[in-house]
């Protein structure tokens, strides 16, 4: 998979192992994706930042995820603190590779800005995934990557870098992607293997064949012969083209008419009726890195404007390898949706028109690796797919068993009054009984799905910091789905309460009337109880609010002897608060003394000023 990322790069450095390295050399090899020979070269430097960061990258990007992990670890052990946040996402995956999923949890969650829970997730999937894979792998050769395999009539098509009439690589001696054909035997295997015409197979890349059911159109994906200057690198970028089979030849090859030299369009596919094509791009208004568009067919043979799929299936990361069944749902890989690490297969349902929220297709078929190019056959049993899991691209062979009809709730989570997707909100579903079933963290996309039974009654519950929690029941019915997308919208503190507000300094008050206290003391006065008992029963309203008290003192005093006044006026205020029946995990507190004024009036102050930094805030945490 990290092959067909890069041939768009053609071009590489002629470098070979034993050249003495320097930054810049190394550097070079980096840039034009020659990542082998870099990392030799970053090995005998100096391990600084961009060092560091540069050889981890290579590991990563050549599906070396133990040493990848290992210098990760070396380049966050000694520069965490300036690192971007794209190295978290790679290194979080690195050790899902690995199967360090509490250390990748922790790394990702950082990443997210939520909790990460990837052994949930897998419990989860283990009761949401309706097959079983029986998988197998088809290729055997360790010097040639294999992927991207289709049905062609009664044969396969797939792309290979067994070609030996192909130019190689400098730097890593594998010729470039030819399309090949091939018999399936009675055991599955593949035999008869030869290189498709030469009217298709350039001196270029060729990758990714799709036929139409009459075998009269294929279309495919070829590399540009120009390279241009994007983003201050030198490119050229993939392409989609189509023929026609006529008089027993492949003939009429013509480029789609919305390929460009500014992006790649590749990984075509085309829906049931055909009038749809599929396929992956980095073109403008992309969300992430790769995003699956389509085109509409037009009866004439022209096409429409690409049309983007949107956020329900795009993330800011990679979608890519669309594949459409006979029934139009959608099989495609991500690595931005939750999965076991890396690219990730995935299905969605079409439903009204629409793409539903996409489901991992579950351990028995993905890996920690890149795992992609899923195809079906009509009767959807078997089919195949592509994995770099045993180090290099290889093609893998799958029968499917139907486990059994999966029962579940599923939707996302919106603020109430804005409608922003709210991730990393915590979800419970209890039964009837009030007993939890299960948890789950709403993903990048706020979304969220539990296994479920059919008619039986639950309550959902949502919670995130400084929102009120929001609670709902759903009776689940025996069509096996049910949908909550505008159940759980939730609603800040603030707006909620008019006596709730965030300051410009990020935090959400509580504004009560003053706190007071008499000179030198720190016992809180009938009238503060008062007041106090505002506070009492906001927190009884709503029983997951956890604060922190801040008392602070006026400048009439020694910095210490301020200090300590206001420690024992917070703890006293506490105090007072649960001996009202609010719970001591709720209610932190802090003095802060003299040093936090809201005037600034140094020993020039008025007693006006003096009773205005004598207070008591009041902070939501959560």
């Amino acid at each position: 998979m990290k092959l067909i990322l890069h041939i768009v790069l053609l071009f590489f450095s002629c470098l070979v192992f034993g050249q003495k390295a320097s930054v810049s050399k190394a550097n070079k090899l980096f840039k034009n994706r020659a990542y082998v020979e870099a990392a030799q070269m970053y090995l005998e430097l100096e391990p600084n930042q961009e060092n560091l960061q540069n050889l981890a990258d290579c590991y990563f990007y050549t599906n070396n995820m133990q040493m990848a992990v290992r210098k990760y670890t070396q380049l966050f052990g000694s520069y965490k603190a300036q690192v971007d946040k794209a190295y978290y996402f790679r290194f979080g995956h690195a050790l899902k590779a690995i199967y360090n999923y509490s250390k990748a949890d922790e790394i990702l969650s950082e990443y997210y800005g939520y909790k990460v829970d990837t052994q949930k997730f897998i419990e989860n999937t283990k009761e949401t995934t309706k097959y079983i894979y029986e998988t197998k792998r088809l290729t055997i050769s360790n010097s040639s990557e294999d992927f991207g395999m289709s049905f062609y009539g009664d044969k396969v098509v797939f792309a290979s870098t067994r070609s030996e009439h192909q130019p190689k690589y400098k730097w890593n001696e594998k010729p470039y992607l030819d399309l090949f054909m091939a018999d399936i035997n009675e055991a599955g295997n593949l035999e008869n293997i030869v290189p498709f015409p030469d009217e298709i197979n350039t001196a270029t890349h060729e990758a990714s064949a799709i036929f139409t059911k009459d075998l009269k159109t294929m279309y495919f994906c070829r590399t540009g012969d120009v390279q241009v200057k994007v983003g201050g690198e030198e490119f050229a970028s993939v392409k989609l083209y189509k023929a026609e089979f006529v008089d027993e030849k492949w003939t009429n090859v013509t480029e789609l008419p919305f390929n460009s030299d500014q992006y790649s369009i590749q990984n075509p596919a085309l829906n049931a009726k055909e009038d749809k094509l599929f396929f992956a791009s980095d073109m403008p208004g992309t969300l992430g890195s790769m995003d699956i568009f389509y085109v509409n067919i037009n009866p004439d043979g022209t096409y429409s404007e690409p049309i983007n799929l949107g956020n329900t299936i795009n993330t800011p990361h990679r979608e890519q390898f669309p594949f459409l069944s006979q029934n139009d749902e959608l099989y495609f890989s991500s690595d931005g949706h939750e999965g076991f690490g890396n690219l990730d297969l995935f299905v969605s349902s079409l439903k009204d028109g629409k793409y539903d929220y996409p489901i991992n297709l579950g351990e028995s078929i993905n890996s920690g690796f890149d795992d992609f190019c899923f195809t079906l056959d009509a009767e959807g049993t078997k089919g195949f797919f592509s994995s770099n899991r045993e180090n290099t691209d290889n093609l893998y062979g799958f029968n499917r068993n139907y486990v059994s009809q999966k029962f579940t709730i599923e939707g996302d989570v919106k603020d109430f009054h804005s409608g922003e997707l709210l991730p990393g909100t915590t979800i419970t579903l209890y039964d009837e009984n009030q007993r939890m079933v299960a948890q789950v963290v709403a993903d990048g996309n706020a979304r969220y799905l539990f296994p479920t039974q059919p008619n039986t009654k639950y309550r959902i519950e949502a919670v995130k910091d400084l929102y009120i929690p929001f609670i709902e029941e759903v009776m689940t019915n025996d069509e096996g789905h049910v949908m909550r997308n505008i159940g759980l919208l939730l609603s800040t503190y603030e707006s909620a309460e008019d006596i709730i507000s965030k300051k410009d300094d990020g935090l959400t008050y509580i504004h009560l009337e003053n706190i007071y206290f008499e000179l030198n003391k720190w016992n809180v006065l009938p009238e503060s109880k008062q007041t106090l008992n505002v506070l009492v029963n906001l927190m009884k309203k709503y029983p997951k609010v956890e604060i922190e008290l801040r008392a602070h003192t006026d400048t009439q005093a020694s910095d210490t002897y301020n200090l300590r006044l206001s420690i024992k006026r917070a703890q006293a205020v506490a105090q007072y608060l649960m001996s009202q029946g609010i719970q001591e995990k709720r209610v932190k507190w802090k003095g802060y003394g003299e040093s936090k004024p809201l005037i600034r009036c140094g020993d020039n102050c008025t007693e006006e000023q003096h009773a205005i930094n004598r207070r008591c805030e009041f902070v939501i945490l959560r």
